[in-house]
């Protein structure tokens, strides 16, 4: 491979990795699709309790930005008081290993800025 066609491999790649955090970008998403992933179906006030600091409107804005990338499903729920629960679709799940791998990195980290 010469070092023009690893250049354009690695900006593909960067590319890649820009469109990815596009689509997961700010402070709450990958809080809120941990959530979801770790419980497998989550209600809005179970999200909220989970993802700490986060405003009910802030979470609802997500959600939308989540579900319009077609990585959680939302059902609302035939109960009295009429309940929303969120799920991860089935490309929303291609996010676990991600999620996982995400989790051990920051054990991993904590262990080594605080030792805990």
């Amino acid at each position: 491979m010469t070092e023009n066609e690893c250049q354009v491999g690695h900006k593909q790649e960067i590319m890649a990795v820009h469109d990815a955090m596009d689509v997961l970008n700010g402070k709450w998403k990958v809080s809120i699709i941990s959530s979801i992933c770790y419980y497998n179906k989550r209600r809005f006030s179970d999200i909220l309790n989970d993802v700490h600091g986060i405003s009910n409107k802030m979470l609802s804005k997500e959600l939308k930005e989540l579900e319009t990338n077609k990585l959680i499903n939302r059902t609302v729920l035939d109960t009295q008081p009429i309940s929303v629960q969120y799920q991860l679709t089935e490309y929303g799940l291609t996010l676990k290993t991600i999620i996982n791998n995400l989790a051990e990195w920051g054990k991993a980290h904590r262990k080594v800025i605080i030792g805990k």
